[in-house]
Formats: C-alpha cells, structure tokens, sequence
C-alpha cells in the first residue's frame, strides 16, 4: 500500500514540472492618430496580427503535445477504484443479505514493445520540428506581404504627386492660351484642346487618388488593422518619395463631386503671361544599391535557409519512422502489471504482480497498413523532390526579374529627363508661333507617363527585390521567435 502511494504522488509531481511552452513577446506597436510608422513597424504589426502566425503557432503547440502523448506510452497507467455491492438471497429455507465495500488499485507499465513506441515518439518529435519550420515559413510570407504593400502605398503616392503637378501644367497651359485667345493669337480650337486636356488631367489625378485609397486599404489588410485612424507611413532609403512621409486616412470616404472635376481656372487677361517648366523630383537622392550577392549565391542561400524546404525534409523523416512504427505491430508487447485490493468481507486483501507478454495482428490488416506507409513515404519523397526544383526556379525568376528592373531604373531617369527638355522646348515653340498644339500636347504626356513609369519601375524593383530576399529567406530586421528560449 505504500509503494502505491509513492506511485501515485511520483505521477502527480512529474504533471506540476513539466514546463510550459513560453510564447516569444514582441513589442507593442500602438497605432494613433498622426502616427508615423516606418516599415519595421509595419511588419511587427502584421507578425503580432496576422491569423496564419497565430495558428502555425497553433498547430506548433498541437505537435508539442502530440510529443508527450506519444512518450506517456513508457508512463505507468495508474488506476483506482471503489464500490459497494448488496446482496440478499431469500428461500425457504433461510435468507441473507451481505453489504460488501471495496477498494482497488491497479498498475500497468510498458516495459518494451521492440521500438514501436520509440517509433513513434521519433515521429512526432519530426512533425514538431516541421511545425516550427512552418511557422517560420509563414512569417517569411507575411514580411514579404507588408513590404509589397507597403511599397505600393509610395509608389500611389508619388504617382497622385505626378499627376497633381500635371494637372498643374495643364492649368497653367490653359491659362495661357485663354490669354492668348483672348488677343486673337491663338485659334479656339488650341483653347478647347486645353480645357479637354485640362479635364483629362483632373480624371487621371481622380483615378490615381482612388488607387492610392486601394492601397491604403491593402496595407492595413496586410497588417490586420481594422478601424486604424489617421497615420503615416514614412518613406524608405530604396523608396524616399518627395513627401517623406505619406498619410493613411481610411477614416472618410466620400464621392468626389463632378463639379469640382470639371472647373477651370479662373481666366486672365494678361496675353504675356509666362510660364517655366518645373522638374519634379519625385525622388529624394534616390540611389540604386547593388544587391550583394550573386545568382549562385542566391541559390545556395535559398537551399540552405528555405523553411518549408526544412519542414519538407522533418516531414519526410515523420513518414519514415510513421513507416517504422506500423511494421513493428507485427511484435508483441512486454509489459508489467500490479494490483491491490481490499474487501471488508472479513477484512481480506490481495496483491497481485504478473509480466505479460502479447500480441494481437490482423495480418489482412497489417499488410494494407504497411503498404500505405510505404506510399506516404514516396509522397513525401517525391513533394520534397518537387520544391528543390520549385525553389531553383524561384530564385531564377526572381533575380532575373530583379535586375532586368535595375537595368531600366537608369534608363528611365534618362528619360524623364529628356521628356522634360523636350517639353520645354516644345512650350518655347509654341507660344513663339513655331510649333503646333499637338506637339506640345505631345510632349506634355510623354514627360508625364515618364515620370509615372519611373516611379512604376521602381517600386515593381523595390517589390522584386523584397520578393528574391524572401525566395532566399534572407534573414530580416524584424522577425518573431515561435517560443522564447
């Protein structure tokens, strides 16, 4: 009876220590009115809110426990009971009735199987490894996520700037040619051509102001950011638009009027009215850095970094030992039991010790089983095989994507820079009588779709480059740890 005791408390203080699993704690990052977040912000947002970090975490935990379920089989089975049973018996001849109470107490414990529980405790220590792999995978793709997006919200910006300052020129333009008209200079259709581009400016500003809402919204999704007010983002070294910062309002949503779309500027008399060109610079100092490693490299990195290729690799090791373990089911089980009992039936007691040794195989049964393991095992093999290929052509695509854009940023501040000398030029000519209104107009929409393909070019760069650190799992500034060591 002592000895049972001693059992039963040795179980009850293995159950106090065993160490629960910590969750890695990130910084707080409260968004306020008139915040400025800068990209690291962002990221430890979306890490701290986004659902699938939250259930790879899940599905991390699940697999913890499935570890200790599986090494309870070596635990001993503990159990206890008690009862009461009346009788009575009544005949002819004489009648009893007897009251009995009872108390048992039985001990069961695995002494070996010839290693199918070792099997399987092998295999879900894999499936836990593959979940951690998992989580770090998903935290890779939901860093990528915010930086698109985040990207994105500054190229809408700068592309709404663009066109502001189109809309700028085209104002001025039609300024100038109602002085004009107003003199006899110009004709009414050169007058008619302003107000109709003047319009078509306003429209393009309209739908690019809408696009830029479109990715406000898309960020706070990254984010998971439900009801955010007012807030700023803050421009990157890769990406330092002219504001420095750009807002995020979601908080008012309302119809532009149609009448502000179609007013024209007020008119002038002044037929002399001059007007210079400005060169908008989008970009502050805008310097294009090198990425520091090679194709090769890139390779390399990826097959050595990649976390859903680590958890390919743990989950082939689990159906390998999943494989393991239902070919042992041919063997039988040693194990070793114990038991007490007490009646108050004149105070009797009993103990009983015995080994035993069993098996118990459907071989039909057993047979199907091993072939589906062997299956699982080829599953897995063959998935693993598919994203080491899967992966090669990530890198490939994404570094040939990366420095076909890098090859066109340069080009294309070439290009705006001669649009904008073709532009002024083309004003000079026609306020002078030299030149035609269709080739100022002309020149006024290459310099403009100039600048706006520059501004596109970069952030597709700044996302493709974003997306070659992801296929390669670069490690980051910010990440989060699934558990704190």
């Amino acid at each position: 009876m002592k000895t049972f005791k001693k059992v039963i408390l040795f179980i009850f203080a293995c159950v106090l220590i065993t160490p629960i699993p910590a969750v890695h704690a990130i910084d707080d990052i409260k968004v306020e009115q008139g915040s400025v977040l800068s990209l690291n912000d962002c990221i430890t947002i979306a890490l701290k809110n986004n659902p699938s970090v939250k259930n790879a975490r899940y599905n991390y935990g699940i697999s913890k426990a499935n570890v200790n379920i599986a090494r309870s089989e070596f635990f001993p089975t503990v159990g206890v009971g008690t009862g009461y049973n009346y009788s009575n018996v009544d005949t002819k001849r004489y009648a009893t009735n007897t009251n009995v109470y009872s108390v048992e107490a039985t001990l069961n414990q695995l002494l070996w199987n010839f290693g199918r529980t070792n099997a399987n405790i092998r295999m879900q220590k894999f499936y836990l490894i593959a979940d951690q792999y998992n989580f770090d995978n998903t935290v890779r793709e939901t860093i990528f996520n915010v930086k698109q997006r985040y990207f994105e919200v500054l190229a809408a910006r700068a592309t709404v700037i663009i066109n502001k300052a189109y809309v700028d020129i085209n104002e001025r333009n039609y300024l100038r040619t109602k002085a004009y008209f107003d003199e006899g200079i110009k004709s009414k259709i050169d007058l008619v051509n302003a107000e109709v581009t003047l319009s078509d400016s306003k429209i393009s500003l309209v739908q690019s102001e809408n696009s830029y809402k479109n990715s406000l919204v898309n960020l706070n999704n990254a984010m998971y950011l439900t009801n955010a007010p007012s807030y700023l983002i803050s421009s990157t070294e890769g990406f330092n638009i002219k504001d420095n910062v750009a807002p995020v309002d979601l908080t008012k949503i309302t119809k532009p009027t149609d009448s502000k779309i179609a007013e024209v500027p007020v008119s002038v008399t002044d037929a002399k009215l001059l007007s210079s060109v400005e060169k908008l610079e989008i970009l502050n100092d805008y310097n294009l850095t090198d990425f520091p490693y090679t194709f090769e490299e890139c390779i390399k990195m990826a097959y050595e970094n990649r976390a859903d290729l680590k958890a390919y690799n743990s989950t082939l090791d689990a159906v390998k030992e999943h494989l393991l373990y239902v070919k042992r089911n041919y063997y039988p089980s040693l194990s070793a039991t114990a038991g007490y009992g007490f009646r108050d039936t004149n105070r009797t007691s009993s103990v009983n010790v015995g080994v035993n040794l069993s098996s118990s195989v459907n071989i039909m049964n057993q047979k199907a089983n091993v072939d589906a393991a062997k299956l699982q095992v080829d599953i897995a093999e063959n998935s693993l095989n598919q994203l080491n290929q899967d992966i090669y052509f990530e890198v490939q695509n994404a570094y040939i994507n990366m420095i076909e854009l890098e090859k066109q940023i340069p080009l294309l501040a070439v290009k705006v820079r001669q649009t904008l000398e073709n532009y002024e030029l083309a004003e000079g000519r026609y306020y002078v009588g030299l030149g035609d209104y269709i080739q100022l107009q002309d020149a006024k929409v290459n310099y403009n779709n100039a600048q706006c393909s520059y501004i596109e070019t970069i952030y597709k760069y700044n996302v493709a480059r974003a997306n070659l650190e992801s296929v390669i799992a670069l490690p980051q500034e910010v990440t989060i740890a699934i558990e704190e060591k």
